[in-house]
């Protein structure tokens, strides 16, 4: 690597020291008294030192998340996000397409949910884990809220796992079928809606903003995530 190599990377190490230091910071609550296992385990899972970067912690720097408290309503939530092509606009085409969001057993759709599973080999420009092939048998109980998105017909068209840790929410697995009928944006603008309404928490993650492909950061803007600096507590 010559000298101009190493300047290039020099600036560009600064860019992301600047573009970090404008997150906005939000502090977060893990409660063990929730799932002591499942809130001890997520909460090791946050803060273990992250894979590529060992002095920052694993889900600390441009974490996607809404501020639930920002909304009066769920309504108003979808108010702020309805201009075209955001989360407002595509889960209200997708609810006058016949979809609906319920909470889900995903003992009673297991065929489904195999046939999401299958049904693309690559996902964001990226091959789907081998592991998401495997046909599930029996799902066992995890502590997490699983919620569906089903068609006019009954049918599960996208699924999503969400787990209450503290005074948060974070989504676990999201999937469904790739179509144009908004049913992602439906499942995780219904999801934020009944956090908000619900009133009990202040935030709901969705993994990496920054660290997301533009294809999903693109996504994630549209239904009110953004990205911040997160510092963790445990009780």
């Amino acid at each position: 690597m010559n000298i101009s190599d190493h300047v290039a990377r020099l600036r560009a190490l600064l860019r992301i020291a600047a573009e970090v230091a404008r997150l906005p910071p939000a502090r977060l609550r893990f409660d063990t008294a929730l799932n002591p296992e499942l809130v001890r385990h997520t909460h090791r899972l946050f803060t273990r030192p992250h894979p590529r970067y060992r002095l920052v912690r694993n889900k600390s720097i441009g974490i996607a998340l809404i501020d639930l408290r920002a909304y009066a309503s769920g309504a108003a939530y979808l108010h702020a996000l309805r201009r075209r092509d955001y989360a407002g606009y595509h889960s209200r085409r997708a609810r006058e397409r016949g979809y609906t969001v319920v909470e889900i057993d995903r003992n009673d759709y297991i065929d489904d949910i195999h046939g999401i599973n299958t049904s693309a080999g690559e996902r964001q420009g990226r091959p789907m884990d081998p592991a998401y092939a495997a046909r599930t048998e029996r799902y066992p109980s995890d502590g997490l809220c699983h919620y569906g998105v089903l068609d006019k017909e009954g049918r599960l068209v996208a699924y999503g796992d969400v787990g209450v840790y503290g005074d948060f929410a974070a989504t676990d697995r999201l999937l469904g079928y790739k179509n144009n009928d908004g049913v992602m944006y439906l499942l995780l603008a219904d999801i934020a809606c009944r956090l908000i309404d619900d009133g009990r928490l202040n935030y709901l993650m969705y993994d990496t903003y920054l660290g997301a492909l533009p294809g999903l950061r693109n996504f994630k803007k549209k239904l009110g995530f953004q990205p911040y600096r997160i510092r963790y507590s445990i009780c």
